[in-house]
């Protein structure tokens, strides 16, 4: 995914282990969440890649429209064969920039690409209920145009048989002198039951470019309840990562175990207490 905003959340420590099977991650202490690690990326792995890829990592995000960047969608048609390799997933749609919005009318546009979104879902054959997680690749306050894209397409989602969700930068910034505020704060404080999945790669409290360790808790990813914590991105953003640059490969991306290197195999990592967060199988 694209660069995303900045916030400072504080960690003493960070063991930097792997584990084992994403599918069968160790409960993180006792009486607490068992976590899952999976993984996003714009570019389709590849079929070859699955069962390689599941030996680590649990669930994958799923685009639904063409991903940030790109001017196709490899993911599509791809459900079935993940799932039969037993990966739970992350439900996405590509939301607009807010500079997009200067010949559009986001109220329109939101109704348009939630309709969009649930006809893909539904086409896909992902089940009533799952979550549809709009990404959001600004951060800080939402800019007015962008809240009202956001609240028609909530709305619509909220309509549907399926829920409403959010990728955002749980990273805080400055909106007014002494004043911060993250993308998943404003999103919650105006739609308090979107579902969110926090952007923050900063590290600490990030681990960096490894399988997270049983120890890691999803609260530190910037708000308590978020569903999901992509802890971090693929390629590193020197800025953000420089106590955790030794953990990322050479070229500065994020591999699984085993995986050859390059842009199709490079991913983000992933933190949820659930090894299908979207609810997609």
């Amino acid at each position: 995914m694209s660069q995303r905003t900045r916030c400072i959340v504080a960690l003493a420590a960070v063991l930097l282990l792997h584990r084992p099977a994403g599918a069968q991650n160790a409960q993180a202490q006792s009486g607490e969440a068992k976590t899952y690690v999976g993984f996003d990326q714009n570019v389709y792995p590849g079929d070859a890649q699955l069962q390689l890829l599941h030996k680590t990592l649990a669930y994958v995000g799923y685009w639904l429209n063409n991903p940030p960047g790109e001017h196709a969608n490899q993911w599509k048609g791809k459900r079935a064969i993940l799932e039969q390799d037993g990966f739970g997933f992350l439900i996405l749609f590509n939301g607009p920039l807010d500079a997009e919005f200067r010949h559009l009318d986001p109220v329109a546009k939101g109704r348009s690409d939630a309709a969009k979104a649930i006809a893909a879902a539904t086409a896909e054959g992902f089940p009533p209920h799952a979550i549809i997680f709009l990404d959001l690749e600004e951060g800080g306050r939402m800019l007015p145009r962008t809240a009202k894209y956001v609240a028609a397409w909530v709305d619509a989602l909220r309509h549907s048989s399926y829920r409403p969700g959010a990728y955002c930068a749980g990273i805080e910034t400055e909106d007014d002198p002494g004043v911060m505020i993250s993308t998943a704060d404003d999103i919650h404080n105006q739609f308090p039951d979107v579902a969110l999945w926090l952007a923050n790669d900063q590290c600490p409290p990030a681990p960096g470019c490894v399988i997270a360790p049983p120890s890691l808790s999803i609260s530190l990813s910037g708000r308590p309840d978020a569903i999901v914590w992509q802890y971090s991105q693929s390629p590193r953003r020197p800025e953000l990562t420089r106590h955790c640059a030794a953990t990322y490969a050479r070229d500065g991306n994020c591999y699984a175990p085993g995986s050859p290197h390059g842009d199709r195999y490079a991913l983000d990592f992933d933190l949820s207490t659930s090894p299908d967060p979207s609810a997609g199988r």
